[in-house]
């Protein structure tokens, strides 16, 4: 994860794995989240579907949350604008500790 510049949030990469039997954060590969997703990468449909996961893991609202690069791709990075870049990433390692 990398500050996205002052007041621009948090980029977080990601890689996905669509048609999975749930959606879920399953780990880390490297820097990049490693999430599994129900959704098909249909018509948009896994990165709606990652977008949501998302701001539901970190509790932050869904319109904070852009795919800036990767949109065709499982490898993605995601930029959530919020000013409390520290509490997000409080948020992702506790989530990561679980696992």
């Amino acid at each position: 994860m990398k500050p996205a510049g002052e007041s621009q949030g948090l980029l977080i990469p990601v890689r996905v794995q669509p048609r999975s039997g749930r959606t879920e954060l399953v780990g880390q590969r490297g820097d990049a989240l490693l999430v599994r997703l129900a959704a098909p990468p249909v018509k948009g449909a896994a990165n709606r579907a990652l977008l949501k996961f998302l701001a539901d893991l970190l509790d932050v609202p869904s319109t904070d949350l852009a795919i800036v690069r990767g949109a065709q791709s499982r490898d993605k990075v995601v930029r959530v604008a919020t000013s409390t870049p520290d509490q997000l990433r409080r948020r992702l390692d506790s989530h990561l500790n679980v696992l």
